[in-house]
């Protein structure tokens, strides 16, 4: 048997003319972990759908062999059936069934029609002891977090006798201790003789879990390595990647921080469904002009429950606490009145909350603040566009048209329209959660220079971020919170990642 399990030849895939792919081969070997890395926009999802029948066979050219024999997949049915199953970062499940009634959604265990619950419930049971979930195989899926959704997913997989698993940026909405779990089981597969294909920006992740690298970039392969080899740098990496070297993968910038713009004093917040728990407690906190303030903690600590409810009571009950803006008291109790003294807040979750994705960037980028390119309630599709070119041009936006919609931009692009939405309104405080996530190593130094540029123009910025190096490449001060309490104010000469840890860390049992 050939020790090759998958080999795609000069697969080449246009849209409307545009070359997504453009002649990209990839090897991958039976029984190994086979990472796949390359800007947003590079090109890595739309191959793995060409794999996996999304795109049917003859929609692209080039040969993909599977397994030793020809592959000619026409839909993700008779990718499946040969053994390929593909976990998106979107995941798939139905968030009102059961965990069993997910796992065999499709593949139901039936006779003569008639579901069979107890072998149903049995077979579920012995793929979640597989991966390592205890929950009850009757909890709905809702209950779960988004690790245990992330296992639920493979469980589902290895239902179907998965022989190659690829999962599409499977870490991203993880937090450290559910990317372990989650790592550990991939490499558990690994050593059953599954082979797998993982996408992730996470570049640490793929090192330390990857036998073999390929590169894309501009829908061409431009780089393969071993990772046994030694000599094969993370530099290397994002060399092949960007296609230039990033040695300070923060851009340089010099702060003039000027007087306090912001002050939020004993800040509380209780939970919206469970009333009597407190989850902010007493939070208190100052942004100066020109300042990068950044929020270390851990999932859970309450960093975006206090975004969120400062920015509109978007967040919470019961909320309490008093907003200063150049030592006035200001009101943020709702959206409109936050905008309107000057605060601005980019979600964490730009696909749910912070983009309306089958609308136009334009549309998008103008959405917050409508009054501007509008007259008497009606748009100025002329203003509307003018505005959203100022911004593409500003924050270097990719797309062949502000016209385009917004969810054909890869995740870096959709970051910056989200940006560009926020700074349509003017703000002079803008608070920016986890503005790189799910984003490249490119695209993460582009939003970098951009939250320079906007510290240089005196804006009060917070950012809030679950990567340390990154607090650490941004911030000129940093504050931790630990179960919903503010624990420190950290000078950046002054912070480590093993101080803010020991801060995020106060309080837990």
């Amino acid at each position: 048997m050939s020790d090759l399990i998958l080999r795609m030849t000069d697969i080449v895939k246009e849209f409307s003319g545009v070359r997504a792919l453009d002649g990209v081969s990839l090897d991958v070997q039976r029984g190994e972990i086979h990472g796949i890395c390359g800007e947003n926009g590079a090109g890595k999802s739309t191959l793995m759908k060409v794999l996996s029948g999304v795109y049917p066979h003859g929609s692209f050219d080039g040969t993909i062999e599977f397994d030793g024999e020809p592959a000619e997949f026409r839909s993700i049915n008779d990718s499946e059936h040969a053994g390929i199953v593909i976990i998106h970062q979107e995941l798939a499940l139905s968030p009102y069934l059961s965990i069993a009634e997910n796992i065999f959604l499709g593949n139901e265990r039936a006779t003569n029609g008639i579901i069979d619950w107890p072998e149903t419930n049995h077979q579920a049971r012995l793929l979640l002891d597989r991966v390592g979930l205890g929950d009850k195989v009757t909890t709905p899926v809702l209950q779960l977090g988004v690790g245990k959704q992330q296992l639920v997913e493979i469980a589902k997989a290895l239902s179907k006798n998965v022989k190659l698993l690829i999962l599409d940026e499977p870490t991203a909405a993880l937090n450290d201790d559910d990317s372990a779990h989650l790592l550990d089981l991939i490499r558990g597969l690994r050593d059953q003789g599954i082979t797998s294909i993982i996408i992730s920006h996470k570049l640490s992740e793929i090192r330390s879990v990857a036998d073999n690298i390929t590169v894309i970039r501009d829908g061409h392969t431009v780089d393969g390595f071993s990772m046994k080899d030694k000599d094969n740098s993370e530099q290397r990496l994002i060399r092949s990647m960007v296609g230039r070297p990033l040695d300070n993968l923060f851009p340089a910038r010099e702060s003039h921080i000027g007087d306090e713009v912001l002050r939020v004093e004993n800040w509380n917040a209780f939970h919206p469904v469970d009333t009597n728990r407190q989850v902010i407690h007493d939070a208190s906190f100052y942004v100066r002009a020109g300042e990068v303030v950044g929020f270390a903690g851990l999932m859970g600590a309450g960093r975006t429950e206090l975004a969120m409810s400062l920015f509109g009571h978007q967040w919470g009950t019961k909320i309490s606490g008093k907003v200063y803006r150049h030592g006035k008291e200001i009101d943020t109790h709702t959206v409109s009145t936050a905008i309107a003294n000057g605060v601005a807040y980019v979600t964490e979750d730009r696909k749910r909350f912070g983009l309306n994705l089958i609308a136009s960037v334009a549309a998008n980028v103008t959405g917050a603040n409508m009054s501007e390119v509008s007259s008497f309630g009606v748009i100025d599709l002329h203003d509307e566009i003018s505005v959203a070119e100022r911004f593409r041009n500003q924050l270097n936006i990719k797309t062949q048209s502000v016209l385009r919609e917004v969810n054909t931009l890869s995740g870096g692009n959709q970051q910056k329209v989200v940006l560009s939405k926020w700074l349509h309104t003017e703000p002079e405080i803008l608070i920016l959660d986890e503005p790189t996530r799910g984003v490249d190593v490119g695209a993460k130094y582009e939003i970098y220079g951009i939250i320079n540029d906007l510290a240089a123009q005196g804006k009060a910025i917070v950012v809030i971020s679950s990567e340390l190096p990154e607090l650490l490449g941004v911030s000129d001060r940093i504050y931790t919170i630990a179960e919903g309490h503010i624990t420190g104010d950290i000078p950046r000469a002054e912070a480590t990642q093993e101080r803010l840890m020991q801060l995020m860390t106060v309080g837990e049992n």
